[in-house]
């Protein structure tokens, strides 16, 4: 009798259904993509945006409240970057797990030091971050920082599988230390060099590698360029001259192409996060290109 029900009590066991994964929402995909990293098949991952748009401005669609509804982790920027339409998913996708505050919702800019904290904020500078500059995943080593933070979520919110997601951030971490001491070996004569932005979405990039800013293209952020602002500019490089003018794969073309025929300078398109191109399929990928491009339009 004892051996019957032990048999019947592994049959029992056997019919349970496994665990689902856990599911994970990210804001931008970068964070889909770390994420991935971290949890492997334990977790559903997806991204609200595309490395083809502005995560400043997406619509929250019936498809991506119907996502969010459903995530039990929700991983964001933070600082403002999706202030637009973050707050809107969340009201109307009704789910308490991913509100602020709670463990389901995860800010990466929290994270890291943060760049461009301005003193007072106003509008009329146009569309400034109050808590600082948002785009802090171009630096890889807040990379590196988000993704032990994100292991450890992920342990509190899946404790059966805390050991699975630890072994994976010690190995991505291991690989990407590794990583970041060839990029910053690549990137030596990339130090000083002066450049011209879009947007003031590659400041942890610069910052990281050295490099300055010497104008954007938009006159104030968020507001698109102007003849008037690219003439002024194409002024300005005459006296205080740069290498090549910046623009992420998201933004239109032609205010850098017109600015780069005449200052007689290259117009570099960089990826910004992974999906920006065919090379940047990952987050080691994102980087390797991202050198690559700048060292060639020194070159």
């Amino acid at each position: 009798m004892a051996r019957i029900l032990v048999f019947i009590a592994l049959l029992a066991t056997a019919a349970l259904p496994a665990r689902a994964a856990l599911n994970v929402l990210a804001c931008e995909p970068e964070w889909a993509a770390l994420a991935q990293e971290i949890g492997g098949d334990k977790l559903k991952v997806s991204s609200a945006t595309t490395a083809l748009q502005d995560p400043h401005r997406i619509e929250a669609r019936p498809s991506l409240i119907a996502r969010a509804r459903n995530a039990d982790l929700l991983i964001c920027t933070g600082l403002e970057l999706e202030a637009g339409w973050l707050p809107v998913l969340q009201q109307q996708a009704g789910n308490p797990r991913i509100a602020a505050g709670q463990p389901g919702y995860l800010e990466a800019g929290a994270l890291v030091g943060r760049l461009e904290v301005p003193e007072r904020v106003d509008r009329s500078a146009g569309d400034v971050h109050g808590q600082g500059n948002p785009h802090v995943h171009l630096d890889p080593r807040n990379i590196a920082r988000v993704a032990v933070a994100l292991a450890e979520r992920l342990a509190r919110l899946d404790p059966a599988n805390a050991a699975h997601y630890q072994a994976r951030q010690r190995d991505f971490v291991a690989r990407w230390a590794t990583a970041l001491q060839g990029w910053e070996r690549q990137a030596v004569p990339l130090k000083n060099v002066a450049v011209v932005e879009h947007h003031k979405n590659l400041s942890y990039l610069l910052h990281w590698l050295g490099m300055r800013s010497v104008g954007t293209l938009e006159p104030k952020p968020g507001i698109e360029p102007s003849a008037a602002h690219l003439a002024r500019l194409q002024q300005q490089l005459q006296t205080q001259p740069a290498r090549m003018i910046l623009r992420t794969a998201y933004q239109d073309e032609r205010a850098a192409l017109w600015l780069a025929d005449r200052a007689r300078i290259p117009a570099v398109v960089l990826p910004y996060t992974v999906g920006g191109n065919a090379q940047a399929g990952d987050l080691f990928a994102l980087f390797d290109d991202t050198l690559r491009r700048l060292l060639e339009a020194l070159r």
